[in-house]
């Protein structure tokens, strides 16, 4: 539970017992304050909140406040101790102080006389008057005592973390050596991915390694999601605190009565915001009698801005390549990642090019609606895009209705089939994708989807090519034009997919010759292969 200290207890001896400090004692002395010629507050029950490393806060009874020139705002902050707390905007002849004044209005209890009080933001107001004197400046910070480990730990251990769920083990290191209770530490933070809402965390006491969770977007439309404290929290509600071992304890989300039931004590789900103003949460959980002290909250308290910084330059690190990787490709992010990003930059490769096309889109645009097209683009780069994918190749670009794909081969001198294998075997996976496609699409009345695929082997350059303010990381040269070429003769011959003789020299088996053919724009004749069995 958290502790609050008196100013009127006698201090022990050795200060550094004190640690993190907390008090809510009666200033005695009358308080006015003035906003624009406006007496706001005037009150001789002013109570001052003294916080470590933080000036003293004049707390005002809320009958003493002109209440009337507020108005509540969205903006919520989180406090371990004090609980959640909510703003006005103060408005008085004219002039506006958003977000002047604050105050919580379901304080944790072990501050609950905060419940009926309001506080203002010094800088924002004109005059403070005590006792009829003009206050020049807010009273003295309250110095800290004692030792904070969790400092020394940020500059000594925490820098060096080399992502989040090594970050949260040696977070959940330092919590339990120096002392905290801690049985369970939750980490969830908001993905920019497009298939993912979030990434979750998790460190269990006596578990040997911290586990890692990838949360979809379908999580959010979840009971288990709905009825938990992350959803109101990641919504800019505050944060929550529950004591779980008490006869009166509050269980108002059902993770609450699990953890009571399994032996919790205390409960602590903080928001932890990133400098663009997205909200995160962390949660720790207590199993010891007592639950966390005011020292414990306080000291991690201290340092949650430097933490939530670290925190956010892994996770921008963890969105860069989860962006490139989907804007991009994986093997391509990964090059750029690694420094290739100047125009010119890049490298030979030899490798399998894919291109397909899907046929009749101009008349499929014309027809349809722009949702249903787009929706049926989409079923159609499922299918062509999620078979290079799921057999190993990298989708460079989606070109209109078409598709730019390779599987790489280290040496361009090395007959194995294996890229031609897993290419001609996408191609084969895509065309039962689209067969099942079309026995939907039939199934509604709706004309079957129709496509080509051109297969060829041959020298790239693999790079950036643009200006020097956009650029396009892509496949170049005259084996890429043939591919698309191959993929173009695919109408001509009447079949789906069709490959080149460099493709058949190393895949020979089940491959139907179809002669020499002009490809257009490519001065020689080429020797083309189907694919038996279409």
């Amino acid at each position: 539970m958290a502790e609050t200290a008196s100013r009127n207890r006698p201090e022990p001896a050795d200060k550094s017992e004190l640690g993190y400090r907390i008090s809510f004692d009666p200033h005695g002395k009358r308080i006015r304050v003035v906003f624009n010629g406006e007496t706001v507050a005037d009150s001789s029950a002013v109570m001052v909140l003294r916080e470590t490393r933080l000036p003293p806060v004049f707390y005002f009874p809320r009958a003493d406040v002109r209440m009337d020139l507020m108005t509540r705002t969205s903006r919520r902050t989180h406090c371990p101790f004090k609980g959640n707390a909510t703003y006005w905007t103060l408005a008085a002849g004219g002039r506006v102080a958003e977000n002047a004044v604050w105050g919580y209005e379901d304080p944790i209890r072990d501050v609950g006389n905060l419940k009926d009080y309001v506080a203002f933001y010094w800088n924002e107001m004109d005059t403070w008057l005590e006792d009829g004197e003009e206050i020049a400046e807010p009273p003295g910070v309250e110095e800290a005592t004692g030792f904070n480990p969790f400092v020394e730990w940020l500059l000594r251990d925490a820098w060096d973390a080399h992502d989040t769920a090594d970050l949260v083990a040696r977070l959940a290191e330092c919590l339990t050596d120096a002392g905290v209770p801690l049985w369970r530490l939750r980490l969830v933070i908001r993905t920019l991915h497009p298939q993912l809402f979030a990434t979750g965390y998790g460190w269990l006491r006596d578990e040997p390694t911290v586990t890692e969770v990838r949360l979809s977007h379908e999580v959010l439309q979840s009971r288990e999601y709905l009825e938990s404290p992350f959803a109101p929290i990641l919504e800019g509600a505050g944060g929550v605190r529950r004591r779980l071992n008490t006869p009166d304890a509050v269980l108002d989300y059902p993770i609450l009565k699990e953890l009571q039931e399994a032996g919790a004590t205390d409960y602590a789900a903080m928001p932890m915001p990133f400098s663009d103003g997205q909200i995160n949460v962390l949660t720790l959980v207590a199993d010891n009698p007592d639950g966390f002290s005011a020292n414990d909250l306080g000291k991690l308290h201290e340092i949650m801005p430097v933490l939530s910084r670290l925190l956010e330059v892994h996770a921008m690190r963890q969105t860069a390549t989860t962006l490139l990787e989907t804007y991009l490709g994986k093997q391509t992010g990964e090059q750029v990642l690694e420094g290739l990003i100047k125009r010119g930059d890049g490298k030979d490769l030899h490798a399998v090019i894919w291109f397909c096309d899907l046929r009749g889109s101009t008349a499929l645009s014309e027809s349809m609606s722009r949702e249903a097209y787009l929706g049926l683009l989409n079923q159609f780069f499922e299918c062509m895009a999620g078979a290079v994918l799921d057999h190993g190749g990298e989708v460079l670009k989606f070109i209109g209705d078409a598709v730019l794909a390779i599987f790489p081969i280290r040496d361009p001198d090395d007959p194995s089939p294996e890229a031609s294998r897993a290419a001609v075997a996408a191609a084969r996976d895509a065309q039962r994708r689209v067969a099942e496609l079309n026995r939907e699409r039939e199934g509604r009345g709706e004309a079957p989807v129709e496509f080509g695929v051109g297969l060829h082997r041959g020298d790239l350059t693999y790079g950036n090519i643009g200006t020097p303010g956009r650029l396009d990381f892509t496949v170049i040269g005259a084996a890429a034009n043939e591919a698309a070429r191959i993929e173009d003769l695919c109408k001509v011959e009447g079949q789906p997919i069709l490959v080149s003789a460099t493709i058949a020299n190393s895949l020979p088996d089940d491959l139907v010759p179809l002669g020499r053919r002009a490809l257009r724009g490519i001065r020689s004749e080429q020797e083309i292969f189907a694919l038996g069995g279409n």
